[in-house]
C-alpha cells in the first residue's frame, strides 16, 4: 500500500504531456483517477494504458476547461463515481508565442481562457467539496515563464504569473481550513507543447514534474508545499 492509495484525483490536460505524466505517476501509486481532456481518443488511450499497466481505477471525462459548466460537471462526476475528491491537478494549458505587437488577439484570448480561467474554474468546482469535507489539495501547473519574460512570451508569461498570484493568495484564503494549495513551475519540458531547442541542457521529462506533484501530495496533512520550481540542469 502506498501513502496515496485510494485517494481520488482529478487531472485536467491528462491526454498528453505533463498531465499524462502526472496521471501515470498517480496511477502507479494506486490513486483513483478521473482524467479530463478534449481529445477523446488520446484520453482513452492513456486510461487504457494505466489500467493495463498499474491495474488503476481510471475514469475519463471529455472536458474543455474554458467551459465552466463542463468543468463543474467533471468534478461532479468524479464525486458521484468515487464518493469524494481529494486532489485536483489543473494541468491543462496553452503556450502560444505571438508578441503583443503582433496583435494576435485570438491567441491572447485562448491562453487567458485555458491557462487562467480554466484553472479558476477547476479551483472553484473542487472547493465546493473540499470546504465541506475540510480537506483537499489543489495543484496548479504554472511555469518559470511566470517569473521570466522574453519578447515572444509576454502573454503566456502573464497567464502563468497569474497562476502564481492566484495560488499565493488562495493559500492565505484557505489557511487553517485543512485545504492545501501548491503551484509547480516547470522549466522547459520535452512535451508536444514545450518542444524546442534546449541548448546544452538535458531536457526535463514529464515524469520529473509528476514527481514534484507526488512530493507535495505525500507531505503530512499539516504541511503545505506552496511552490516548487523544477528546471533542467
Amino acid at each position: 500500500m502506498t501513502q496515496l492509495q485510494y485517494k481520488v484525483a482529478v487531472v485536467t490536460g491528462a491526454s498528453s504531456g505533463i498531465g499524462k505524466g502526472i496521471a501515470t505517476a498517480l496511477a502507479e501509486r494506486q490513486v483513483q483517477l478521473v482524467l479530463a481532456g478534449r481529445n477523446e481518443a488520446r484520453l482513452n488511450e492513456v486510461a487504457s494504458h494505466l489500467k493495463e499497466t498499474y491495474n488503476a481505477q481510471v475514469e475519463t471525462v471529455i472536458t474543455d476547461v474554458t467551459q465552466r459548466q463542463q468543468v463543474e460537471q467533471l468534478v461532479e462526476q468524479a464525486k458521484s463515481h468515487y464518493g469524494h475528491i481529494d486532489v485536483i491537478v489543473n494541468s491543462a494549458g496553452q503556450m502560444l508565442s505571438p508578441a503583443i505587437t503582433d496583435g494576435n488577439v485570438e491567441a491572447w484570448e485562448t491562453m487567458i481562457d485555458v491557462n487562467v480561467k480554466g484553472t479558476l474554474y477547476g479551483i472553484n468546482a473542487a472547493l465546493r467539496h473540499f470546504k465541506k469535507q475540510g480537506s483537499g489539495h489543489i495543484i496548479n501547473i504554472a511555469s518559470i515563464s511566470g517569473f521570466e519574460v522574453t519578447k515572444q512570451s509576454t502573454m503566456y508569461s502573464a497567464t502563468k504569473a497569474a497562476i502564481h498570484t492566484i495560488t499565493q493568495g488562495l493559500e492565505k484564503e484557505l489557511a487553517r481550513t485543512g485545504i492545501r494549495v501548491t503551484s509547480i513551475s516547470p522549466g522547459m519540458v520535452d512535451t508536444p507543447m514545450g518542444s524546442g531547442d534546449f541548448g546544452d541542457r538535458k531536457k526535463l521529462e514529464a515524469k520529473n514534474i509528476a514527481e514534484a506533484v507526488v512530493y507535495a501530495l505525500e507531505q503530512p496533512s499539516h504541511v503545505n508545499v506552496n511552490e516548487i520550481t523544477v528546471r533542467p540542469v
